[in-house]
């Protein structure tokens, strides 16, 4: 199957297919202090078509993903994931599962159509569908209780992202929602 052929077969995650950068991002986490502290990056976000991915009678499209992010006038990444982005068009799911190198997975998924260009994921810890896995440390310390992303596509060059990822503190009686988001431009 063409490149081309497996972009048009990943429904509302077609218009994602490719390299993108973007040095709108704020990040909204918890300081050394276990404090709100913001800050300003840049990233780059990498998916990249893999086609059909066959699990029995189950039939998946795909987009392999990395993303690194920069401080704004720093070289050095201070974010990076990786994972897949997924399409199950019989089931009408979108679906994200992605690991950042701290020691956590997140399966995260939401309903969508085919041709949406705003669509959302969730995940819950505990869940036994659309969860998260974390180290000791991370659930002891910052357990993630919740995951949420919406994704919208603006035009063809274009999409933005809010993620609002809520953490128990170990020590903070209110959820801590360590907040994302980012504009991003194709570059490739």
């Amino acid at each position: 199957m063409s490149e081309n052929e497996n972009v048009k077969n990943l429904g509302p995650l077609a218009p994602l297919a490719g390299i993108w950068e973007g040095d709108e991002g704020v990040d909204d986490a918890p300081s050394d202090r276990r404090e709100h502290e913001e800050t300003r990056y840049r990233e780059r976000i990498v998916l990249e078509p893999i086609g059909l991915v066959e699990n029995h009678e189950q039939k998946l499209q795909a987009l392999r993903y990395s993303t690194t992010a920069f401080r704004l006038g720093e070289q050095d990444a201070f974010h990076e994931e990786v994972g897949y982005w997924l399409w199950d068009a019989a089931e009408g799911q979108v679906m994200r599962c992605f690991m950042p190198p701290r020691g956590m997975a997140i399966l995260a998924g939401g309903s969508a159509g085919a041709t949406d260009r705003t669509f959302s994921m969730a995940a819950e810890v505990g869940a036994e569908v659309y969860g998260i896995s974390s180290s000791p440390f991370l659930d002891r310390e910052f357990k993630t209780v919740r995951y949420e992303l919406t994704i919208s596509v603006e035009d063809e060059n274009t999409f933005r992202y809010e993620e609002d990822t809520q953490l128990k503190i170990k020590g903070q009686s209110e959820i801590f929602h360590h907040r994302d988001s980012n504009t991003l431009r194709r570059v490739g």
